[in-house]
């Protein structure tokens, strides 16, 4: 994503956020994937977080990218929520179905690991994603702020919205719930 700018400090903030984002697209994409379940609509969702991010906030500090950044992730994730449900009643009302694959899912993979390893890997990233995504939206998008963002209990209040409070309950509410599910797991 190229960044407008202008002049010499307007190549250092664009040199800036664009280097916050590349630091954050991974994360974004996975809290997306977990959120949605589909790894196009999960692009989608983060690329116009991220447009998003610098066409409305790329004058602001860069210590307040990353809560805006969340609470734009958190606003277009609900947004699509609310679109899938009613393209979801549009499919069952015209029997529409997707019987498509993604080829690259079916691809091996090519790391070197023994038969055993990839399988016990896959299986522990299976659960876990099982976990996160059995957990209300709210749990799951704290969960990832708290613990994948390392961001502290203000800063995920700001990106979501809500209060601290809030932040807490549905936090150690997201913690018990991912303890009592991956009990026996290696994860």
């Amino acid at each position: 994503m190229s960044i407008p700018s202008t002049g010499v400090a307007g190549l250092n903030t664009s040199q800036t956020l664009e280097q916050f984002l590349i630091s954050i697209e991974q994360r974004a994409y996975r809290m997306a994937v977990i959120a949605t379940g589909n790894r196009e609509d999960a692009l989608d969702i983060v690329q116009d977080a991220m447009t998003k991010l610098v066409t409305k906030y790329a004058d602001k500090t860069p210590d307040d990218w990353p809560p805006l950044f969340h609470r734009i992730m958190q606003t277009t994730i609900r947004d699509w929520y609310r679109r899938s449900k009613i393209r979801n009643g549009l499919r069952h009302l015209f029997n529409w179905q997707d019987n498509e694959q993604d080829p690259i899912d079916s691809l091996p993979d090519s790391r070197e690991l023994t038969p055993e390893r990839t399988l016990d890997n896959r299986q522990d990233i299976e659960a876990l994603d099982r976990a996160l995504q059995g957990l209300s939206l709210r749990q799951q998008q704290v969960f990832l702020l708290r613990a994948w963002e390392g961001m502290d209990v203000k800063q995920t209040a700001e990106a979501m919205g809500c209060s601290q409070g809030s932040v807490k309950t549905h936090y150690s509410r997201a913690i018990q719930a991912l303890r009592d599910q991956l009990e026996g797991f290696s994860i």
